[in-house]
């Protein structure tokens, strides 16, 4: 975990007080039916919980189909062998 400095701690600190406060304010401003209906959003979100973890691929390989017309080849069957010197 990566050790903060107290004034960075203090710095967060201050930014969390002022976003309970624009929030205070803004659910102060909102008519009582519209907060409602979102708190009921935001409750039934947390319910959900976090999307699954994607699937572990190889990093930059995007899960895209190819597109038609420019599928990969087949492997190259040799019809006889090579002869070797």
């Amino acid at each position: 975990m990566t050790k903060r400095s107290r004034h960075e701690r203090a710095q967060r600190a201050v930014e969390t007080d002022r976003v309970r406060q624009i929030q205070a304010s803004w659910a102060a401003r909102t008519p009582p039916a519209v907060s409602r209906e979102f708190e009921h959003a935001v409750q039934a979100a947390r319910a959900r919980g976090p999307l699954p973890p994607p699937p572990d691929m190889a990093p930059g390989t995007p899960p895209r189909p190819p597109r038609p017309g420019h599928e990969p080849k087949p492997p190259k069957v040799e019809a006889r062998p090579r002869r070797g010197r």
